[in-house]
């Protein structure tokens, strides 16, 4: 069976790919995984700086999910064109940065410095971090900053496709996937983490060395197949579906509402193979549902239920 999926123009072997900020930047898993097999692999999060990230703890578990104040940290982009992107050169998998800031002027830095290198087949844009420039307000909250981060980094990266990553704490996802696709986003990811506390009563302190994380896993499956949904709706961008999935039906039920690819996050953290066992899988659980391709399922739920 084919699995290869189209996300604008670039094609992707199947519609597994590994998720910014739980992977690495790739390498640390080529000794258990097959990276080659993958769709592809979106890489942590790259600063215009190197960034240290938060104190540990940096991860606890919650019922059905998980809790991370990592902190974005990374390398910083010259250090990952330098020492990174070679080795992920050799790979035969779709490659794609995660760019993030907290000014415009960041994401168009970090966006020069990776179009001048080889190696990479796109960009992941995420705009659920503050702009410093705007009291802290979220660059994914509001439709004109979304239109005004995006075209900046469309501007900025010319010769790769552009993803945009979306905040999950908006009030109509609709109206901000329009935004990004009016400004030149390629493909919307949906969605990121939503942020959430773990608090020990013995100790009356968090259960991370920060106040707040990023809750994913399972618990937010069934928030995010909505918002994925309601971006199909208003917008003809492909969609790249993100939020707890662990199975082969947690993908195929991300296509059925709209998606045309996945990221599988959290999950890693437990099996570090679950990716490729997805990839290993997904034929034969196709097959025993009488869908042959792909695209028998994709936004099946829209076509139904409108």
């Amino acid at each position: 069976m084919d699995l290869s999926v189209k996300i604008g123009a670039l094609r992707l072997r199947n519609p597994i790919l590994a998720a910014s900020g739980t992977f690495g930047y790739g390498l640390e898993f080529a000794h258990l995984v097959d990276l080659n097999r993958l769709g592809g692999l979106v890489t942590k999060g790259l600063s215009r700086e190197p960034i240290e990230g938060a104190p540990a703890p940096r991860l606890c578990e919650t019922p059905s999910g998980m809790l991370n104040a990592v902190g974005l940290q990374n390398v910083g982009v010259r250090a990952f064109v330098a020492e990174k992107l070679p080795e992920l050169r050799k790979l035969d998998t779709a490659v794609i940065a995660n760019v993030f800031g907290y000014t415009l002027e960041d994401y168009v830095e970090v966006l020069r410095v990776l179009e001048d290198a080889e190696g990479l087949a796109g960009y992941e844009l995420n705009i659920s971090c503050p702009n410093v420039k705007r009291g802290g307000m979220q660059f994914g909250s509001d439709p004109a900053l979304v239109a005004e981060v995006v075209g900046a980094a469309r501007r900025a990266a010319l010769r790769r496709p552009l993803w945009v990553k979306l905040s999950p704490l908006v009030t109509n996802i609709g109206l901000i996937a329009r935004a990004a696709e009016e400004a030149g986003a390629d493909a919307l990811t949906v969605a990121n983490t939503y942020p959430a506390m773990a608090i020990d009563f013995r100790t009356g302190k968090s259960r991370l060395g920060s106040k707040t994380g990023g809750l994913s896993g399972p618990a937010i499956k069934p928030i995010t197949l909505r918002l994925v949904w309601e971006t199909r709706k208003a917008t003809k961008t492909p969609i790249l579906g993100l939020g707890g999935i662990e199975t082969v039906e947690d993908v195929l039920d991300y296509l059925v509402v709209g998606a045309s690819a996945v990221q599988v996050g959290t999950a890693s953290f437990a099996d570090p193979r679950v990716s490729e066992r997805l990839v290993d899988t997904i034929t034969k659980v196709l097959f025993d549902t009488k869908a042959f391709t792909l695209n028998e399922i994709r936004a099946k739920f829209l076509s139904e239920n409108g």
